[in-house]
Protein backbone atom coordinates (compact mmCIF):
# COMPACT_ATOMS: atom_id res chain seq x y z
CA UNK A 1 0.00 0.00 0.00
CA UNK A 2 1.53 3.18 -1.16
CA UNK A 3 2.51 5.61 1.53
CA UNK A 4 0.10 8.87 1.54
CA UNK A 5 1.88 12.81 1.23
CA UNK A 6 0.53 14.38 3.82
CA UNK A 7 1.39 18.11 4.72
CA UNK A 8 -0.20 19.75 8.07
CA UNK A 9 -0.49 23.67 7.71
CA UNK A 10 -0.96 24.72 10.37
CA UNK A 11 -2.32 27.92 12.30
CA UNK A 12 -3.80 29.20 8.97
CA UNK A 13 -7.03 31.47 8.87
CA UNK A 14 -8.86 30.61 5.51
CA UNK A 15 -10.44 33.64 3.95
CA UNK A 16 -9.71 35.52 6.96
CA UNK A 17 -11.49 34.11 9.69
CA UNK A 18 -11.05 34.93 12.72
CA UNK A 19 -10.23 31.70 14.22
CA UNK A 20 -6.98 30.08 12.83
CA UNK A 21 -7.52 26.04 11.78
CA UNK A 22 -5.27 23.31 10.20
CA UNK A 23 -5.41 23.22 6.64
CA UNK A 24 -4.64 19.34 5.88
CA UNK A 25 -3.35 18.13 2.47
CA UNK A 26 -3.66 14.07 1.51
CA UNK A 27 -1.71 13.21 -1.96
CA UNK A 28 -2.44 16.77 -3.40
CA UNK A 29 -6.24 17.44 -1.88
CA UNK A 30 -7.36 18.88 1.12
CA UNK A 31 -8.67 16.87 4.21
CA UNK A 32 -10.70 16.43 6.96
CA UNK A 33 -7.57 15.02 9.09
CA UNK A 34 -4.46 13.44 9.02
CA UNK A 35 -4.45 9.94 8.33
CA UNK A 36 -3.98 7.64 11.11
CA UNK A 37 -0.81 6.38 11.33
CA UNK A 38 0.44 9.46 8.92
CA UNK A 39 2.95 11.64 9.97
CA UNK A 40 2.39 15.05 8.30
CA UNK A 41 5.37 17.76 6.89
CA UNK A 42 4.28 20.42 9.15
CA UNK A 43 4.49 23.66 7.85
CA UNK A 44 3.23 27.23 10.29
CA UNK A 45 1.37 29.72 9.57
CA UNK A 46 1.46 31.79 12.07
CA UNK A 47 -1.95 33.29 11.99
CA UNK A 48 -1.90 33.93 8.20
CA UNK A 49 -4.32 34.06 5.74
CA UNK A 50 -5.19 31.30 3.12
CA UNK A 51 -6.73 32.02 -0.25
CA UNK A 52 -7.23 30.21 -2.69
CA UNK A 53 -4.95 30.55 -5.65
CA UNK A 54 -5.75 32.74 -8.82
CA UNK A 55 -6.50 31.57 -12.32
CA UNK A 56 -5.23 33.88 -15.50
CA UNK A 57 -8.03 33.54 -18.27
CA UNK A 58 -6.26 36.05 -20.70
CA UNK A 59 -2.34 36.19 -21.06
CA UNK A 60 0.03 36.92 -23.89
CA UNK A 61 2.96 35.30 -22.83
CA UNK A 62 4.82 34.85 -26.33
CA UNK A 63 4.72 39.02 -27.08
CA UNK A 64 6.06 39.73 -23.00
CA UNK A 65 9.14 41.86 -23.23
CA UNK A 66 9.05 41.07 -19.23
CA UNK A 67 12.51 41.41 -17.87
CA UNK A 68 14.42 42.59 -21.50
CA UNK A 69 16.20 45.54 -21.82
CA UNK A 70 13.26 48.75 -22.00
CA UNK A 71 12.05 48.40 -25.32
CA UNK A 72 10.57 52.16 -26.56
CA UNK A 73 6.84 51.78 -28.53
CA UNK A 74 5.68 54.21 -31.03
CA UNK A 75 2.11 55.50 -30.94
CA UNK A 76 -0.25 53.66 -32.08
CA UNK A 77 -4.04 54.02 -33.07
CA UNK A 78 -5.43 51.65 -34.85
CA UNK A 79 -5.18 47.85 -34.49
CA UNK A 80 -3.44 46.84 -37.80
CA UNK A 81 -0.82 49.59 -36.09
CA UNK A 82 -0.83 47.51 -33.18
CA UNK A 83 -0.35 44.48 -34.92
CA UNK A 84 2.99 45.79 -36.73
CA UNK A 85 3.91 46.72 -33.68
CA UNK A 86 3.95 43.01 -32.54
CA UNK A 87 6.04 42.03 -35.51
CA UNK A 88 8.50 45.14 -34.74
CA UNK A 89 8.95 43.88 -31.21
CA UNK A 90 9.24 40.15 -32.24
CA UNK A 91 11.75 41.10 -34.68
CA UNK A 92 14.05 43.38 -31.70
CA UNK A 93 13.58 40.51 -28.93
CA UNK A 94 16.43 38.57 -28.82
CA UNK A 95 15.53 35.99 -25.96
CA UNK A 96 13.98 33.01 -27.27
CA UNK A 97 10.02 33.06 -26.84
CA UNK A 98 10.34 29.72 -24.58
CA UNK A 99 12.66 31.57 -21.98
CA UNK A 100 10.84 34.65 -22.14
CA UNK A 101 7.32 32.99 -21.45
CA UNK A 102 8.62 30.71 -18.62
CA UNK A 103 10.00 33.47 -16.90
CA UNK A 104 6.98 35.42 -17.21
CA UNK A 105 4.80 32.55 -16.46
CA UNK A 106 7.23 31.82 -13.22
CA UNK A 107 6.87 35.14 -11.50
CA UNK A 108 3.47 34.85 -12.38
CA UNK A 109 3.13 31.38 -10.10
CA UNK A 110 5.07 33.36 -7.19
CA UNK A 111 2.24 35.68 -7.43
CA UNK A 112 -0.56 33.10 -6.85
CA UNK A 113 -1.58 32.18 -10.08
CA UNK A 114 -1.88 28.17 -10.53
CA UNK A 115 -3.37 28.01 -14.08
CA UNK A 116 -3.21 30.52 -17.00
CA UNK A 117 -5.07 30.26 -20.35
CA UNK A 118 -2.36 31.51 -23.02
CA UNK A 119 -3.31 33.24 -26.15
CA UNK A 120 0.25 32.56 -28.67
CA UNK A 121 -0.19 34.64 -31.78
CA UNK A 122 -0.23 32.48 -34.70
CA UNK A 123 0.80 34.26 -38.37
CA UNK A 124 3.35 34.20 -41.52
CA UNK A 125 5.08 36.62 -39.77
CA UNK A 126 6.10 33.83 -36.87
CA UNK A 127 4.83 30.26 -38.05
CA UNK A 128 4.15 28.14 -35.43
CA UNK A 129 7.25 29.61 -33.00
CA UNK A 130 4.83 30.85 -30.27
CA UNK A 131 2.97 27.52 -29.95
CA UNK A 132 6.12 25.29 -29.93
CA UNK A 133 7.75 28.25 -27.43
CA UNK A 134 4.94 28.29 -25.02
CA UNK A 135 4.66 24.58 -25.44
CA UNK A 136 8.41 24.28 -23.96
CA UNK A 137 7.40 26.53 -21.28
CA UNK A 138 4.41 24.54 -20.27
CA UNK A 139 6.36 21.60 -20.02
CA UNK A 140 9.38 22.97 -17.78
CA UNK A 141 6.49 24.52 -15.43
CA UNK A 142 4.62 21.00 -15.22
CA UNK A 143 3.22 20.21 -12.01
CA UNK A 144 3.33 24.11 -10.75
CA UNK A 145 0.84 25.58 -13.47
CA UNK A 146 -1.50 24.29 -15.62
CA UNK A 147 -1.18 26.20 -18.95
CA UNK A 148 -3.85 25.85 -21.31
CA UNK A 149 -2.69 27.25 -25.24
CA UNK A 150 -4.80 29.00 -27.67
CA UNK A 151 -3.84 29.44 -31.15
CA UNK A 152 -4.11 33.28 -31.75
CA UNK A 153 -4.58 34.78 -35.41
CA UNK A 154 -3.78 38.30 -34.40
CA UNK A 155 -3.39 39.37 -37.74
CA UNK A 156 -6.90 37.67 -38.94
CA UNK A 157 -7.74 34.97 -41.07
CA UNK A 158 -9.73 36.37 -43.96
CA UNK A 159 -7.10 39.27 -44.18
CA UNK A 160 -3.91 38.01 -43.71
CA UNK A 161 -3.47 34.99 -46.20
CA UNK A 162 -1.82 31.66 -44.60
CA UNK A 163 -3.07 32.26 -41.17
CA UNK A 164 -5.86 29.44 -41.60
CA UNK A 165 -3.27 27.31 -42.89
CA UNK A 166 -1.24 27.80 -39.83
CA UNK A 167 -4.23 27.42 -37.83
CA UNK A 168 -5.31 23.94 -39.48
CA UNK A 169 -1.75 23.23 -38.90
CA UNK A 170 -1.62 24.38 -34.83
CA UNK A 171 -4.91 22.15 -34.52
CA UNK A 172 -3.55 18.81 -35.62
CA UNK A 173 -0.47 19.58 -33.52
CA UNK A 174 -1.79 18.03 -30.12
CA UNK A 175 0.46 21.29 -28.79
CA UNK A 176 -3.17 23.50 -28.06
CA UNK A 177 -6.02 23.07 -26.46
CA UNK A 178 -8.20 25.80 -28.12
CA UNK A 179 -8.36 27.95 -31.61
CA UNK A 180 -8.48 31.58 -31.34
CA UNK A 181 -10.05 33.96 -33.38
CA UNK A 182 -10.47 37.98 -33.69
CA UNK A 183 -13.72 40.54 -35.01
CA UNK A 184 -15.18 38.28 -37.22
CA UNK A 185 -17.24 41.55 -38.80
CA UNK A 186 -14.31 44.45 -38.19
CA UNK A 187 -10.68 44.15 -38.43
CA UNK A 188 -10.86 40.58 -40.27
CA UNK A 189 -14.30 41.55 -42.45
CA UNK A 190 -12.21 42.77 -44.74
CA UNK A 191 -8.24 41.74 -46.37
CA UNK A 192 -5.09 43.55 -45.36
CA UNK A 193 -4.13 46.21 -47.46
CA UNK A 194 -1.93 44.44 -50.37
CA UNK A 195 -3.89 41.37 -50.16
CA UNK A 196 -4.94 40.07 -53.37
CA UNK A 197 -8.67 39.26 -53.52
CA UNK A 198 -11.92 41.27 -51.43
CA UNK A 199 -12.00 38.76 -48.87
CA UNK A 200 -8.77 37.56 -48.17
CA UNK A 201 -7.61 34.01 -48.60
CA UNK A 202 -11.34 32.07 -48.33
CA UNK A 203 -13.81 31.05 -45.91
CA UNK A 204 -15.33 33.20 -43.39
CA UNK A 205 -13.69 33.31 -39.73
CA UNK A 206 -16.27 31.86 -37.84
CA UNK A 207 -17.36 29.06 -40.64
CA UNK A 208 -12.86 28.07 -40.48
CA UNK A 209 -12.67 28.04 -36.69
CA UNK A 210 -15.97 26.25 -35.17
CA UNK A 211 -15.15 23.91 -38.16
CA UNK A 212 -11.31 23.02 -36.73
CA UNK A 213 -12.83 22.68 -33.26
CA UNK A 214 -14.95 19.95 -34.16
CA UNK A 215 -12.40 18.36 -36.22
CA UNK A 216 -9.71 18.06 -33.57
CA UNK A 217 -12.24 18.53 -30.57
CA UNK A 218 -10.68 21.56 -29.30
CA UNK A 219 -12.01 24.62 -27.47
CA UNK A 220 -12.80 28.32 -28.98
CA UNK A 221 -11.66 31.41 -27.58
CA UNK A 222 -12.37 34.71 -29.56
CA UNK A 223 -11.01 38.14 -28.95
CA UNK A 224 -14.23 40.17 -29.36
CA UNK A 225 -13.19 43.98 -29.83
CA UNK A 226 -16.14 45.34 -31.88
CA UNK A 227 -18.81 47.94 -30.51
CA UNK A 228 -22.30 48.16 -30.82
CA UNK A 229 -23.74 45.93 -33.51
CA UNK A 230 -21.16 45.11 -35.22
CA UNK A 231 -20.11 43.25 -32.28
CA UNK A 232 -22.97 41.65 -31.09
CA UNK A 233 -23.92 40.41 -34.44
CA UNK A 234 -21.40 38.08 -34.28
CA UNK A 235 -21.71 37.22 -30.60
CA UNK A 236 -24.67 36.16 -31.45
CA UNK A 237 -23.63 34.40 -34.20
CA UNK A 238 -20.85 32.36 -31.83
CA UNK A 239 -23.66 31.50 -29.27
CA UNK A 240 -25.92 29.90 -32.33
CA UNK A 241 -22.72 27.84 -33.61
CA UNK A 242 -21.69 26.76 -30.44
CA UNK A 243 -25.25 25.30 -30.09
CA UNK A 244 -25.22 23.94 -33.46
CA UNK A 245 -21.64 22.05 -32.68
CA UNK A 246 -22.55 20.71 -29.54
CA UNK A 247 -19.62 23.07 -27.92
CA UNK A 248 -21.14 24.58 -24.75
CA UNK A 249 -18.61 25.25 -22.09
CA UNK A 250 -16.31 24.99 -24.87
CA UNK A 251 -16.32 28.70 -26.39
CA UNK A 252 -15.10 32.08 -24.92
CA UNK A 253 -15.12 35.13 -26.13
CA UNK A 254 -12.52 37.76 -24.46
CA UNK A 255 -12.98 41.29 -24.11
CA UNK A 256 -16.68 41.62 -25.92
CA UNK A 257 -16.33 45.26 -25.34
CA UNK A 258 -20.16 45.47 -27.32
CA UNK A 259 -21.41 43.38 -23.72
CA UNK A 260 -20.96 46.65 -21.19
CA UNK A 261 -22.91 48.89 -23.54
CA UNK A 262 -25.89 47.09 -22.95
CA UNK A 263 -28.11 47.41 -19.66
CA UNK A 264 -31.87 46.57 -18.29
CA UNK A 265 -33.24 43.80 -20.09
CA UNK A 266 -31.20 43.76 -23.56
CA UNK A 267 -28.26 42.96 -21.34
CA UNK A 268 -30.44 40.14 -19.43
CA UNK A 269 -31.78 39.27 -22.85
CA UNK A 270 -28.52 38.48 -24.02
CA UNK A 271 -26.88 37.00 -20.90
CA UNK A 272 -29.66 34.79 -21.17
CA UNK A 273 -28.66 33.86 -24.48
CA UNK A 274 -24.85 32.90 -23.69
CA UNK A 275 -26.04 31.02 -20.78
CA UNK A 276 -28.20 29.36 -22.71
CA UNK A 277 -25.40 28.07 -25.13
CA UNK A 278 -22.67 27.90 -22.84
CA UNK A 279 -20.33 30.75 -24.30
CA UNK A 280 -18.17 32.22 -21.30
CA UNK A 281 -16.72 35.48 -21.31
CA UNK A 282 -13.32 37.09 -20.25
CA UNK A 283 -12.96 40.20 -19.08
CA UNK A 284 -9.00 42.80 -17.96
CA UNK A 285 -10.93 45.25 -16.29
CA UNK A 286 -8.86 47.35 -18.86
CA UNK A 287 -11.27 50.76 -17.92
CA UNK A 288 -14.84 51.83 -16.38
CA UNK A 289 -16.26 51.29 -19.83
CA UNK A 290 -14.68 48.53 -21.15
CA UNK A 291 -14.79 45.83 -18.13
CA UNK A 292 -17.82 43.20 -18.41
CA UNK A 293 -20.96 43.99 -16.01
CA UNK A 294 -19.79 40.83 -14.24
CA UNK A 295 -21.58 40.26 -11.40
CA UNK A 296 -25.22 40.52 -14.04
CA UNK A 297 -23.89 37.89 -15.80
CA UNK A 298 -22.77 35.86 -13.43
CA UNK A 299 -26.41 36.05 -12.01
CA UNK A 300 -27.75 35.03 -15.15
CA UNK A 301 -25.68 32.09 -15.18
CA UNK A 302 -22.67 33.26 -17.73
CA UNK A 303 -19.15 32.21 -16.59
CA UNK A 304 -17.06 34.69 -16.77
CA UNK A 305 -13.08 35.13 -15.77
CA UNK A 306 -10.50 37.60 -15.46
CA UNK A 307 -6.92 37.95 -16.79
CA UNK A 308 -3.72 39.66 -17.27
CA UNK A 309 -3.82 40.42 -21.12
CA UNK A 310 -0.43 41.84 -22.58
CA UNK A 311 2.72 42.06 -20.02
CA UNK A 312 5.13 44.85 -20.98
CA UNK A 313 4.26 43.97 -24.87
CA UNK A 314 4.15 46.28 -27.85
CA UNK A 315 0.66 47.08 -26.56
CA UNK A 316 1.44 48.81 -23.28
CA UNK A 317 4.58 49.13 -21.20
CA UNK A 318 2.32 47.72 -18.20
CA UNK A 319 0.98 44.74 -16.52
CA UNK A 320 2.22 42.43 -13.94
CA UNK A 321 0.86 39.36 -14.68
CA UNK A 322 0.05 39.22 -10.91
CA UNK A 323 -3.83 38.32 -10.91
CA UNK A 324 -4.33 39.68 -7.41
CA UNK A 325 -3.43 43.11 -8.40
CA UNK A 326 -5.66 42.64 -11.46
CA UNK A 327 -8.86 42.14 -8.99
CA UNK A 328 -7.30 45.19 -7.06
CA UNK A 329 -7.50 46.65 -10.76
CA UNK A 330 -11.21 45.57 -11.57
CA UNK A 331 -12.18 47.16 -7.88
CA UNK A 332 -10.98 50.18 -9.00
CA UNK A 333 -12.51 50.48 -12.53
CA UNK A 334 -15.92 49.51 -11.23
CA UNK A 335 -15.64 51.46 -8.08
CA UNK A 336 -15.86 48.66 -5.30
CA UNK A 337 -16.19 49.89 -2.23
CA UNK A 338 -18.11 47.32 0.24
CA UNK A 339 -16.30 44.53 1.86
CA UNK A 340 -18.93 42.30 -0.89
CA UNK A 341 -17.79 44.33 -3.78
CA UNK A 342 -14.13 43.59 -3.28
CA UNK A 343 -14.58 40.11 -2.45
CA UNK A 344 -16.34 39.95 -5.70
CA UNK A 345 -13.30 41.54 -7.58
CA UNK A 346 -11.14 38.46 -5.97
CA UNK A 347 -14.02 35.34 -6.77
CA UNK A 348 -13.75 36.69 -11.01
CA UNK A 349 -9.82 36.05 -10.17
CA UNK A 350 -10.03 32.54 -8.86
CA UNK A 351 -12.96 30.93 -9.11
CA UNK A 352 -14.51 32.94 -12.45
CA UNK A 353 -11.19 31.58 -14.28
CA UNK A 354 -11.40 28.42 -12.71
CA UNK A 355 -14.98 27.84 -14.00
CA UNK A 356 -14.19 29.11 -17.60
CA UNK A 357 -11.45 26.64 -17.63
CA UNK A 358 -12.77 23.85 -16.62
CA UNK A 359 -10.76 23.74 -13.27
CA UNK A 360 -11.60 22.22 -10.00
CA UNK A 361 -12.68 24.90 -7.57
CA UNK A 362 -10.12 25.63 -5.32
CA UNK A 363 -12.55 26.67 -2.26
CA UNK A 364 -10.37 25.22 0.79
CA UNK A 365 -12.69 22.46 1.56
CA UNK A 366 -12.40 19.02 1.94
CA UNK A 367 -11.67 17.41 -0.95
CA UNK A 368 -10.69 20.28 -3.12
CA UNK A 369 -7.21 20.77 -4.40
CA UNK A 370 -5.18 22.02 -1.83
CA UNK A 371 -3.96 24.72 -3.74
CA UNK A 372 -3.33 27.87 -1.80
CA UNK A 373 -1.90 31.15 -0.79
CA UNK A 374 -0.88 32.72 2.07
CA UNK A 375 -0.10 36.24 3.01
CA UNK A 376 -0.25 38.19 6.42
CA UNK A 377 -3.30 40.43 6.40
CA UNK A 378 -6.39 41.67 8.62
CA UNK A 379 -9.31 40.15 6.08
CA UNK A 380 -9.91 39.81 2.09
CA UNK A 381 -11.34 43.23 1.02
CA UNK A 382 -8.19 44.86 2.79
CA UNK A 383 -5.51 42.04 0.77
CA UNK A 384 -7.45 43.22 -1.96
CA UNK A 385 -6.32 46.64 -1.28
CA UNK A 386 -3.37 46.21 0.24
CA UNK A 387 -1.75 43.53 -1.98
CA UNK A 388 0.71 42.11 0.89
CA UNK A 389 3.19 39.63 -0.66
CA UNK A 390 2.82 36.09 -1.34
CA UNK A 391 4.55 34.93 1.18
CA UNK A 392 3.79 31.39 0.67
CA UNK A 393 2.01 29.73 -2.79
CA UNK A 394 0.67 25.58 -2.67
CA UNK A 395 0.15 23.57 -5.18
CA UNK A 396 -1.28 20.11 -4.64
CA UNK A 397 -0.08 20.27 -0.85
CA UNK A 398 3.51 21.37 -1.97
CA UNK A 399 5.23 24.61 -1.50
CA UNK A 400 6.10 26.15 -4.53
CA UNK A 401 7.00 29.48 -4.33
CA UNK A 402 8.14 31.37 -0.66
CA UNK A 403 8.51 34.88 -0.51
CA UNK A 404 8.64 36.08 -4.12
CA UNK A 405 10.52 32.88 -5.72
CA UNK A 406 10.16 29.44 -6.97
CA UNK A 407 11.22 26.97 -4.99
CA UNK A 408 11.04 24.19 -7.41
Amino acid sequence: MTTPSVTLFRNVRPYGAERAVDLVSVDGRLAERVPDGAVPEVVEGAGRIALPTLVDAHIHPDKTAWGEPWYSRRPAGSLPEYVQGDVDLHRNQRTPIADRAHRLLGHAVTRGTRAVRAHVDVAPAYGLAGVTGLAEARERLAGVLDVQLVAFPQHGVRRMPGAGALLAEAAASGLIDAIGGIDPAGFDGTPAEGAAGSDGEGPAQLELLFGLAVQHGLGLDIHLHDRGERGLGPLRDIAALTRAAGLAGKVVVSHAFCVPELTGAPLADLAAELAESGVGLTTVAPSAHQVLPFRELRAHGVRVGLGSDGVRDSWSPYGNADMLHRAHLLGWTTDARTDEQLADCFALAADGGAELLDLPAADLTPGSPADFLLVTGECLPQVVIDLPARELVVRAGRVVARDGRLTV
